[in-house]
């Protein structure tokens, strides 16, 4: 768990909280990688009423970090809003977790990157101008993680009430 120190940056803070959504020590008590954890692939994979799938809101998190990841890492922004449900198939437990692995170490890399970057690029534009500064779009991969994050445990008690 990385702690907060009088020493961090701002990029450094953006950073723990991307971690602390995915692994836990969050503002909200709340995480994905437990809310994830008793999840079988059935329940990931179980429709319920028009909502997504926790298996296609779990991917379509995972996709925003690995399109933003790729910016990070010195490309370009590649990624289609309208790709970003279409998980690969899951029919077994092992499907399922290891979709999670990579999903998890994916965020922990997204994280490190975002860690070794100056404070000063936070206000410079990323990618393209219509979408704004690096701090909206690294503040806003974490908002998103945690509003879907929402939506994952409202799903699996109905997944389970049913």
């Amino acid at each position: 768990m990385h702690k907060i120190t009088a020493q961090m940056t701002t990029i450094q803070h953006i950073a723990k909280h991307l971690r602390d959504v995915y692994f836990s020590g969050n503002w909200t008590s709340a995480n994905l990688k437990e809310q994830l954890a008793d999840v079988t692939w059935q329940e990931a994979t179980t429709k319920v009423y028009e909502c997504n799938t926790i298996a296609t809101l779990a991917y379509h998190i995972h996709y925003y970090v690995a399109t933003v990841t790729k910016v990070l890492e010195g490309g370009p922004l590649d990624g289609k809003d309208s790709d970003s449900f279409d998980h690969p198939p899951i029919h077994s437990q092992e499907d399922w977790e290891t979709f999670l692995e990579k999903t998890y170490a994916a965020a922990d890399h997204f994280a490190s990157l975002i860690a070794q970057l100056p404070d000063e690029i936070l206000w410079k534009q990323f990618a393209n101008e219509k979408y704004g500064n690096y701090y909206r779009n690294l503040q806003g991969i974490i908002e998103h993680t945690h509003y879907h994050l929402g939506q994952i445990a409202i799903l699996k008690k109905i997944v389970r009430a049913q």
